[in-house]
């Protein structure tokens, strides 16, 4: 069954965590710069903790995956507090997608620390 599979979940993992990354920089430098603060700032303190489980979680590292999905609960919240809080549209938009693909983020890494019998993808 593909729903029981590591490597489903694995891949669910990178394509939230690529998703999400692309959604933050696209977001911060083109779609909607922030206004009061340096772009430069908002992209350290948005990206900065997204990448540091990056090593690990590409090669496949069950630790790595834990944390990421940790990680990943911080930008569910953002997104979440963007989406209830901010009346512009596009912000919506922006915020809900990012709801997305931290959950994908989510799902696909504590499924893949459930499911995985070796510490490695092959």
């Amino acid at each position: 069954m593909i729903f029981k599979s590591a490597t489903f979940y694995y891949w669910l993992a990178l394509v939230g965590f690529f998703s999400l990354f692309a959604l933050l920089m696209l977001w911060h430098t083109l779609l909607s710069p922030p206004v009061k603060f340096p772009v430069a700032m908002i992209l350290i303190i948005t990206v900065l903790p997204l990448l540091l489980p990056l090593r690990g979680l590409l090669h496949g590292k069950k630790r790595s995956c834990a944390w990421a999905a940790y990680i990943s609960m911080l930008y569910f919240m953002h997104g979440s507090i963007e989406a209830f809080a901010n009346p512009d549209t596009l912000e919506k938009l922006l915020a809900s997608l990012e709801i997305l693909f931290s959950l994908f983020l989510f799902i696909g890494s504590m499924f893949y620390v459930r499911f995985a019998k070796n510490p490695r993808i092959s």
